[in-house]
């Protein structure tokens, strides 16, 4: 019996350390960064987030942890870590209806595609939000985070997209095989940095922004705000592109999408001043665990909610959950911790939807009607 005990410790052990091999192998391939040198202002006058390495944030002492401490603690470390296998079960989808996609109607309406790709619509306007619709997050089809949950729609199923918001670069967000596939059919809002990596891919229709800078195209009013996170693609590149949120009014709807983010209670707090109030707000819940090693640049479902008040968000929709085992938390835990945190408070404007659900906005009286 011990003997059959200690062989299955033995054969555990063994198999953390192919996969931390396997990782090894994968850093050293990831060396050379996979995006552009970064822009930055140089001089006593730029902006305080800006460093003559790159970027950095204003509230939070950036840590030096690397991509091997991210291992160790997954690997060896003593917190459980969630199996997302099998588990897309518990993160309740519908068939999209095609056909509202393609002909919606007068009122401002949003789908949950997956994790933090979100499709906005609006007076003949689609906004697409950091979309991945490639199985891994990873810079290779073959070994990384895989779905657990497949995109609402594919690619082709998609309406005619106008704009595309990238937050940042991290490859849950920023996805290679999402990018070559839509290419230049729409124009893509970035931050600082990226315009070259995207030139590489063949994609010319790119506009960068700082935070704070806004641009009006047509009807569309873009400001790209500020956010607590960083970026890498590489071992290398570490803060050199910019991160951000995205603040965008179409007519009489403003909406706030947030991406990936910590938690301060400065900067939401300024978006909240300068830009709210919100009619609606995209904002994370998931990949906060464990809390000593996530805090400072993912929010749990408690600070996503303190965000969803700090920017004056009228409804807010739960996003960055249900889709990549990239964090130690269980795949539906963060609708479990936000239905905890929203009934504690009595809240019914922060809420999650069902993967594929079009919802409408009644921007007269702000209610959400889902159909």
């Amino acid at each position: 019996m011990m003997a059959g005990v200690k062989a299955t410790i033995k054969l555990a052990w063994y198999y953390k350390i192919i996969a931390l091999a396997a990782l090894l192998v994968l850093a050293a391939v990831l060396i050379l960064p996979a995006c552009s040198t970064s822009y930055t202002l140089k001089g006593d006058s730029r902006p305080l987030h800006h460093t003559d390495q790159g970027f950095r944030n204003l509230y939070v002492e950036k840590k030096e942890s690397s991509f091997f401490d991210f291992q160790k603690m997954r690997f060896f470390g003593e917190e459980k870590w969630a199996d997302y296998e099998g588990q897309g079960n518990l993160v309740e989808s519908v068939k999209v209806d095609i056909q509202q996609l393609r002909n919606p109607a007068d009122s401002p309406q949003f789908t949950w595609i997956g994790h933090a790709t979100v499709l906005v619509q609006y007076q003949g306007v689609n906004i697409l939000t950091d979309p991945i619709f490639g199985q891994r997050a990873s810079p290779f089809s073959f070994v990384g985070p895989k779905r657990a949950t497949q995109p609402a729609i594919t690619i082709a199923q998609l309406p005619e997209i106008d704009f595309v918001l990238i937050s940042h670069n991290h490859y849950d967000h920023l996805d290679q095989y999402s990018v070559e596939r839509i290419g230049n059919t729409a124009t893509w809002l970035v931050p600082l940095g990226y315009k070259n990596w995207f030139k590489d891919l063949g994609v010319s229709k790119v506009i960068e922004f700082d935070w704070w800078d806004e641009r009006k195209i047509g009807v569309t009013h873009i400001t790209a705000t500020p956010s607590q996170h960083w970026t890498a693609r590489g071992m290398n590149d570490r803060y050199q592109q910019l991160w951000a949120a995205w603040s965008v009014q179409i007519g009489d709807l403003k909406f706030w999408f947030a991406g990936d983010t910590g938690y301060n209670d400065k900067q939401f707090v300024e978006i909240g001043k300068r830009l709210g109030p919100f009619d609606l707000a995209m904002i994370p819940i998931g990949g906060y665990a464990p809390r000593w090693f996530m805090q400072d640049m993912h929010v749990n479902p408690e600070e996503a909610l303190q965000i969803h008040h700090d920017i004056k968000a009228t409804l807010s929709l739960g996003i960055h959950w249900g889709t990549f085992p990239l964090t130690a938390e269980p795949i539906d835990e963060p609708l479990k911790k936000l239905l905890e945190a929203t009934a504690s408070l009595k809240e019914t404007a922060f809420i999650t939807t069902p993967l594929g659900k079009t919802t409408t906005l009644e921007l007269d009286n702000t209610i959400a009607q889902k159909k």
